[in-house]
């Protein structure tokens, strides 16, 4: 087994052949800068199984190019920055709070592509907590009066239909048309023409509205989404300074006086949340405490309730969040795991059921569920062994 940088991942034989210490009773949250490691012993978890799901994880790299040079090619002319390069893959294990493996370069700052809708949906969250907006299924035309909703077919479109892809919005932004036509625009992502639906009918993934609903939140806090995003939620649950969230060059609008860029719902274009995996890690810890951190209420769980609860049409697919609640996405994880996701296969997974939050980035999509599956099994022998968990 090769050697690895993963913080408590492998026990010592001697630790393994201890029973497991009792958790404490107060729940833990890293403090800015510090995050306390743990055995796998320690919280519940079978260390070799740990590992073994470990050294498979490192063997699984994504095949996407080290310096982004595939980027136009698959999605089309860039129309903000990307980085020089990114990091070989990298994660993170938590349990109770605690990091029980890692591995990679988990400091290394890279865009997290698709995995920043989730994060969008977490700001709508906080809106609609803040009194903001009254009700997800109120016509976005209620509230944000800049022409993009006055078409008839965008009229009714509603905050709900935003957040689970049906909004059948029509319109350009940024240069970009709703329908994905045009091979420099859109890169080997490029559809075929078809008509349009009536919103709330039909899915479909697509960044124009989602850049969409990224600029109406933006007028509805009146003020920039990263700046709403660091106060409400990255500085209170400990984040580092290192994180950014962009949009492109040309999505500069004026609002209340004040020039502000509106920002991505991914990196397909360029732009988007560039974080690394710890911080990662404690957004996606912060949704697994209900919301709360330490004696603050960030965000409310009938929020994360009403976020993580498949809709109507459409995939297993909450508010931006993926979901399984068919149980046939994940084997061998609970129905009531959710995850954020991001091409790269930058994933951040969180189950409720056995108090984990997992972070893994640049690996090869087929293997997540596999990984998913080691971890949660090493969960399972953990308690069978009499440990506490």
């Amino acid at each position: 087994m090769k050697k690895l940088r993963r913080a408590a991942a492998v026990c010592s034989v001697w630790l393994s052949m201890w029973p497991g210490v009792a958790l404490a009773q107060s729940t833990y949250f890293p403090a800015p800068g510090d995050w306390e490691r743990k055995s796998p012993k320690e919280v519940g978890m079978d260390p070799l199984l740990l590992a073994a799901a470990i050294d498979f994880a490192e063997s699984q790299e994504t095949s996407k190019p080290m310096d982004f040079s595939d980027q136009e090619k698959m999605f089309g002319q860039l129309l903000g920055p990307v980085p020089d390069r990114r990091a070989q893959t990298n994660g993170l294990v938590i349990r109770h709070g605690y990091i029980v493996a890692e591995f990679g370069d988990t400091a290394a700052v890279d865009p997290t592509y698709s995995a920043a809708k989730s994060y969008l949906s977490t700001l709508v969250g906080v809106a609609v907590d803040q009194g903001l907006i009254r009700d997800v299924h109120d016509p976005v035309r209620e509230y944000v009066d800049d022409g993009g909703y006055d078409s008839s077919q965008n009229a009714a479109v509603t905050w709900h239909q935003h957040l689970q892809q049906i909004t059948e919005w029509e319109g350009e932004l940024w240069d970009r048309r709703h329908d994905f036509v045009g091979a420099e625009a859109f890169g080997d992502a490029e559809r075929q023409p078809r008509e349009l639906q009536t919103p709330g009918t039909y899915y479909e993934y697509n960044d124009v509205r989602i850049n969409r609903l990224a600029l109406s939140l933006m007028r509805v806090f009146e003020r920039p989404l990263p700046e709403v995003l660091k106060d409400e939620l990255m500085d209170p649950i400990g984040a580092s300074e290192s994180w950014r969230y962009l949009g492109y060059e040309n999505s500069w609008v004026e609002s209340k006086g004040r020039r502000m860029q509106s920002v991505t719902g991914g990196t397909r274009w360029g732009g988007g949340i560039w974080i690394n995996s710890l911080d990662h890690a404690r957004f996606g810890l912060l949704l697994l405490r209900g919301g709360k951190w330490r004696d603050r209420a960030l965000l409310s769980e009938e929020w994360i309730t009403r976020a993580t609860t498949r809709g109507n049409v459409g995939p297993d697919y909450g508010y931006l969040w993926w979901l399984d609640t068919a149980g046939r996405a994940w084997s061998g994880s609970p129905k009531s795991a959710y995850r954020a996701s991001g091409h790269g296969s930058n994933t951040v997974w969180i189950d409720p059921e056995h108090d984990l939050v997992v972070v893994w980035r640049w690996h090869q999509g087929g293997a997540l569920s596999e990984f998913l599956r080691q971890i949660v099994e090493s969960v399972i022998a953990g308690s069978r062994d009499g440990t506490v968990h």
